[in-house]
């Protein structure tokens, strides 16, 4: 199970990536959204982007605590992140958070809203590089404890 979701989050990532490295080449300004094909580059990255964030959340992490013995079916998300921060896979629970709150924000864009929306995708791009450093590290701790996947 646990090779599954860390291959399902790679695939998630790498596809979100193509459209992230597109992204980071335009001016990130209202006039972004005159362009339909970096509309196109937009829309794609930011489903990817929801997706990888709530499958890392609500599978990924769980695995990973269920495959070293940390993981305990009463568990809240936010125990969830405590743990993987004392196992140093991510830097700061809240910071977790914060991306689930640019996803949800993400997820109910409203068409009047497009400077708001512009700011959801200027964080979801520095969010998403630091999700991953969050799958390196799950790849690396892994690795580092013989725990093939």
């Amino acid at each position: 199970m646990l090779k599954e979701a860390v291959d399902t989050a790679y695939l998630h990532f790498n596809r979100a990536n193509d459209h992230y490295e597109d992204i980071l080449k335009y001016p990130l300004d209202l006039k972004l959204y005159e362009n339909k094909e970096q509309i196109k580059s937009i829309d794609a990255f930011i489903f990817r982007f929801i997706k990888l964030q709530d499958f890392m959340g609500d599978k990924l992490f769980k695995e990973l605590l269920k495959r070293v013995g940390e993981y305990k079916d009463n568990m809240s998300l936010l125990d969830v992140l405590d743990r993987l921060e004392k196992l140093e896979i991510i830097d700061n629970s809240d910071r977790w958070i914060e991306y689930r709150i640019i996803r949800n924000k993400l997820t109910h864009e409203y068409p009047n809203n497009e400077a708001d929306i512009l700011e959801g995708i200027k964080l979801a791009l520095v969010y998403f590089a630091e999700m991953g450093n969050i799958l390196k590290n799950i790849s690396s701790y892994l690795k580092e404890r013989n725990l093939h996947v």
